[in-house]
């Protein structure tokens, strides 16, 4: 089927069936053109908890589509691919991660959002990249704190805060690869380039660049710079919507370690395509499903996210 016919038999299923796209800014740049909404975690989940329509499809990682359905079980929701999985998810399986919190007793658990539902149930509260420094700073200084699964933003938030949170190692796959030694050769061709990283990236990465954020964060400091050039150490399906957005500007993947690739691509995220798309709304599968057990308290620190981030504006 071409191109245009897709996306018109999308936009035919997706009215008559009521349904919602919602698609991240790692997906491929079809994906995001014809979603109805693009974010990053933190945006998807409110979007996902807020939505009127019967059927979310939401064009991501597995984690992704279980946090919307465990915010609107009411809702069937779906996934363009059933294998997109996510790496550092899969860093930590919650068998592990339950008697890492059993060893280390008195602590308040805080999980990123790319975790399993099974996961999110045995947590106190879920954070983004967005609001993981304001829900951190909300709790008690001398608060003892367990944060998982990522390493790397699990340190970078202890830095920016002063905490000394207990971190479970693991981390992305994507942020990881990045090379220091290549960033740094951008840099000297690309003298008036600013560097922007995700805070999934390594310690080295974080030291060197000029602004550390999350997706929304660095779309949004690119949107406001002054500055025409930016090398951009994440995912790089986020350069689709950053040069839209500034078609006057020019952005640089930051490459991975791999010395054929000039950028770092998640190949989770890559596993939607259009014709999957068409696909899931035409079939009504791959559909997600989650144990009312494990919903239920997954639901209670994913509900805590979102009232924190409300109430600091995020």
């Amino acid at each position: 089927m071409e191109k245009k016919e897709l996306i018109q038999n999308i936009n035919r299923l997706r009215k008559e069936k009521n349904a919602i796209i919602l698609a991240h800014y790692y997906q491929e740049s079809d994906i995001q053109d014809i979603a109805d909404f693009v974010g990053d975690s933190l945006a998807l989940a409110q979007w996902a908890a807020k939505t009127t329509a019967d059927i979310i499809v939401l064009c991501g990682v597995h984690f992704m589509a279980e946090t919307a359905k465990i915010l609107s079980p009411e809702k069937r929701v779906f996934i363009p691919d059933i294998m997109a999985s996510c790496s550092l998810a899969e860093s930590c399986p919650a068998d592990e991660f339950e008697k890492f919190i059993q060893s280390h007793p008195g602590h308040t658990v805080i999980s990123y959002v790319n975790t399993t539902a099974a996961v999110k149930s045995i947590t106190d509260i879920v954070v983004t990249s967005t609001n993981a420094k304001q829900i951190v700073e909300s709790l008690p200084s001398d608060e003892k704190i367990i944060f998982g699964p990522d390493k790397n933003l699990g340190d970078y938030i202890n830095k920016l805060t002063g905490r000394n949170m207990l971190l479970w190692e693991g981390a992305c796959h994507v942020h990881e690869q990045f090379s220091l030694e290549k960033i740094l050769e951008l840099k000297k061709e690309y003298p008036h380039a600013l560097l922007l990283a995700h805070p999934e990236c390594r310690k080295y990465i974080l030291e060197v660049a000029d602004h550390v954020g999350s997706t929304s964060s660095i779309i949004k400091f690119a949107r406001n710079s002054g500055n025409k050039q930016f090398i951009v150490a994440t995912e790089s399906g986020i350069l689709h919507q950053m040069q839209k957005e500034n078609p006057d500007k020019e952005f640089i993947p930051a490459p991975p370690e791999d010395s054929t690739c000039a950028c770092n691509d998640c190949f989770y995220m890559k596993m939607n395509t259009l014709e999957k798309l068409y696909s899931c709304l035409k079939n009504e599968r791959p559909e997600i499903f989650v144990e009312e057990e494990v919903r239920v308290k997954a639901v209670k620190p994913i509900k805590r996210m979102l009232e924190i981030s409300a109430k600091h504006g995020l």
